[in-house]
């Protein structure tokens, strides 16, 4: 998807909930590639489908401890 942050990268930490999920979508809704990182695994991989299917974006899932 096309946007205003198109051809950019951006790391989210804390992304499984919270700010760091709403900023993880509208990092994605700009057009930026997204590497998620926190410590639910489940939940970041969820973000990604939810992510990759609205958005069509290319989305780095990152488990952290």
């Amino acid at each position: 998807m096309s946007g205003p942050l198109e051809g950019t990268a951006a790391i989210v930490t804390g992304a499984s909930a919270g700010i760091g999920a709403a900023t993880a979508h509208s990092l994605a809704r700009d057009g930026a590639q997204v590497a998620l990182a926190a410590r639910r695994s489940g939940r970041l991989q969820e973000l990604a489908g939810e992510l990759e299917g609205e958005f069509g974006a290319e989305v780095a899932v990152v488990p952290t401890d």
